[in-house]
């Protein structure tokens, strides 16, 4: 994820209706200690549970939500993160619960299949590393690419090692 003045942070939250956590995943250590980490849950919950907005600009993150009956569902990236990608993680966690839970996500259905969700969580977030690794992989390779063809010496010297190593 992209840096926010030298810190990234990316999280899942589930609260119940009461600004109460049910689950959290941090990835980072922007908020290190439950303490810190309760008391950003309590200041998202009281900038997003009365608003009918998806999303939210909170302390340099961007947080993205979405309501559904006595539950609220966050996907929280630094503030240079695409939106619409984190809206993407949102409604794919909420849209694999709703599949699990038989369209009966509310809080006492998620708490009798907690195994469920940390199973989605953590699915959905080896997903985005895989494609995450998958893209820097290609960058590399198409940057080193690039440059070889502007830099025909370049090009020249891995050509005279590959013929050296070749005739030995």
């Amino acid at each position: 994820l992209d840096t926010f003045e030298t810190r990234s942070s990316c999280a899942v939250l589930i609260l119940d209706n009461d600004g109460e956590r049910l689950y959290a995943k941090y990835y980072d250590g922007t908020y290190p200690s439950v303490k810190e980490q309760k008391a950003f849950e309590k200041n998202i919950f009281s900038k997003t549970h009365r608003t009918d907005s998806e999303i939210a600009l909170l302390e340099g993150l961007t947080v993205v939500y979405k309501s559904n009956i006595d539950l609220f569902f966050y996907v929280i990236g630094s503030s240079h993160e695409n939106e619409l990608m984190l809206m993407a993680v949102l409604n794919c966690l909420f849209d694999s619960l709703s599949q699990m839970l038989r369209k009966n996500v509310e809080r006492r259905a998620l708490l009798e299949n907690m195994e469920g969700l940390f199973l989605a969580v953590d699915e959905i977030a080896g997903f985005l590393l895989h494609k995450q690794v998958c893209l820097h992989v290609y960058l590399c390779w198409y940057d080193l690419f690039y440059k070889a063809s502007f830099h025909p010496q370049v090009l020249q010297s891995a050509k005279e090692q590959i013929k050296w190593s070749l005739l030995r």
